[in-house]
């Protein structure tokens, strides 16, 4: 069990590796000047080993997207059971930003070099829609009366991947003079009028 434990994290360290390869690679030279095997490289593994982790140079850089992705999901899923979705949704951002924390210029590098590529930007539009579909599952599946009828559930979850995905722009376009989480709820507070 502790060899088991010791190679997830050994996995971890290796992903969070190539994540970093990647974006320290993107930033100097350009996304676009970037190959895998360049990344492979500057994270000292092999390409064969790169494939195992990650199956582009797109999915190596939005790791740390990913990874809050499946967080967020993973709390909205743990919300109480009572709570009306929006609510739950707005508070499972919170959980979220107090466990990461403020982001760092890390994330505003991606959220920058995701406008300027377009594979980048298809890729972190993927994610967001993988959210945004788990996310109106949830909605339909606790939600009660209009909240869970008809399409109600879709409309809902697209306006608060919305208001996230606009959050980031605007605070990355604001060079960051107020926090994400001040942003974020916001624009959260703006969007949710129809939906509380």
């Amino acid at each position: 069990m502790e060899n088991t434990g010791l190679r997830e994290r050994k996995k971890a360290e290796t992903r969070q590796a190539v994540h970093e390869a990647a974006l320290r690679l993107a930033v100097e030279h350009g996304f676009d000047h970037v190959t895998v095997e360049a990344i492979a490289d500057a994270a000292n593994i092999s390409r064969r080993t790169f494939s195992n982790y990650f199956a582009s140079k797109e999915d190596a850089l939005l790791h740390g997207d990913l990874t809050n992705i499946r967080t967020l999901a993973r709390l909205v899923r743990e919300r109480p059971a009572g709570e009306p979705p929006w609510q739950a949704m707005h508070a499972a951002v919170h959980d979220l930003n107090r466990a990461i924390g403020e982001p760092e210029r890390e994330w505003a590098i991606r959220a920058r070099l995701a406008k300027r590529h377009p594979s980048v930007l298809a890729r972190q539009l993927a994610n967001f829609a993988s959210l945004e579909s788990e996310l109106a599952q949830f909605i339909a599946e606790r939600g009660t009366g209009e909240d869970a009828a008809g399409d109600r559930p879709r409309v809902m979850a697209a306006a608060f991947m919305t208001a996230l995905r606009l959050a980031g722009h605007l605070w990355t376009a604001d060079d960051e003079t107020r926090s994400l989480a001040a942003v974020t709820d916001d624009v959260l507070d703006q969007m949710s009028r129809p939906f509380t």
